[in-house]
């Protein structure tokens, strides 16, 4: 999952994601002998090897609602839409500071995907034509070009995997965004309707995994995500993600033109390679969240080496 989020009702929250609990052992007026210890020691063992595992508590209204907008994402044989994301990072003083980027994306299944990354920082390039993938950065006029596999779905993979690419809204042009944003589901509940997000009305939905809370504002006429916000569950300083999507077309004309680029002709090759050892910024956490540090990069094929 996008990701892959966030939540109003923070206390229903805690309250619901507290499945688990054991009994305290009561204190006895004397010391346990060691038989009696050892006893104790294999029925507490016996008893948490038996003990059920924790329930998903998945409201049927919520899930109805993300079954809805991943179904009409699926439908769509050409999807774009602009992708605004905003992801918090440690400063040295302590409070958060806020970095942002925005991409212009334009897919075409199974086998086509182009996203431009404008601000903040240097502009990168992302194409997909079926065969190749292709990561350009204009400013620099650096470009690196690897063979691709043959779908969407492995391309994005295959791009995280070798040059540590990633992009948030990945889950929205998969070609099943439902097994993405379901996946490992413990909580999900419906939290109400909003009529600011996206200039529409939107139905808020609250997932929870192992890994992360979200919070997604789904249209209510047309179930297409407008926002998301996400907390990682293993993040100490508890940093926020905010991804909003606007501009959405579904099923547009797409020029045949539209993933490759005659820029790429003029530009310095690299090796599509994973840059310096660091893996992508956006809405996927690190593997250990450190309380301070300098503030994470935004993904940016361009510093390839």
């Amino acid at each position: 999952m996008i990701p892959y989020q966030y939540f109003g009702r923070a206390v229903l929250l805690a309250v619901a994601i507290l499945f688990a609990g054991g009994a305290n052992a009561q204190p006895s007026a004397s010391a346990p002998t060691a038989g009696k210890a050892a006893k104790a020691a294999t029925t507490k063992a016996s008893s948490k090897a038996v003990a059920p595992a924790p329930k998903p508590e998945l409201e049927a209204k919520a899930i109805d609602l993300l079954k809805a907008t991943s179904e009409r994402l699926a439908a769509a044989r050409s999807l774009s839409f602009t992708a605004v994301v905003t992801y918090e990072s440690p400063s040295r003083i302590g409070p958060a500071l806020a970095y942002t980027t925005m991409s212009e994306v334009v897919m075409q299944r199974p086998d086509k995907l182009r996203v431009i990354t404008l601000g903040d920082g240097p502009a990168s390039e992302f194409y997909y034509d079926g065969k190749t993938m292709t990561a350009f950065a204009p400013a620099e006029n650096l470009v690196a070009v690897t063979a691709a596999p043959p779908t969407i779905d492995a391309t994005l993979k295959a791009a995280f995997d070798s040059a540590a690419i990633y992009f948030p809204f990945s889950d929205v042009v998969l070609a099943d965004p439902y097994r993405a944003l379901a996946e490992g589901l413990t909580v999900a509940f419906y939290v109400g309707q909003s009529k600011v997000i996206g200039g529409t009305t939107t139905d808020m939905v609250a997932l929870v995994n192992d890994n992360v809370f979200v919070q997604i504002w789904i249209g209510a006429e047309d179930k297409l995500p407008r926002m998301l916000r996400a907390v990682f569950r293993r993040d100490p300083l508890r940093l926020r993600h905010q991804m909003e999507l606007s501009n959405w077309k579904l099923d547009p004309v797409v020029a045949a033109d539209t993933f490759t680029s005659t820029k790429f002709a003029g530009a310095v090759p690299i090796a599509f390679a994973h840059p310096g050892g660091s893996a992508a910024s956006g809405f996927r956490p690190p593997a250990k969240a450190k309380p301070a540090g300098k503030p994470a990069a935004k993904p940016q094929p361009t510093k390839t080496p």
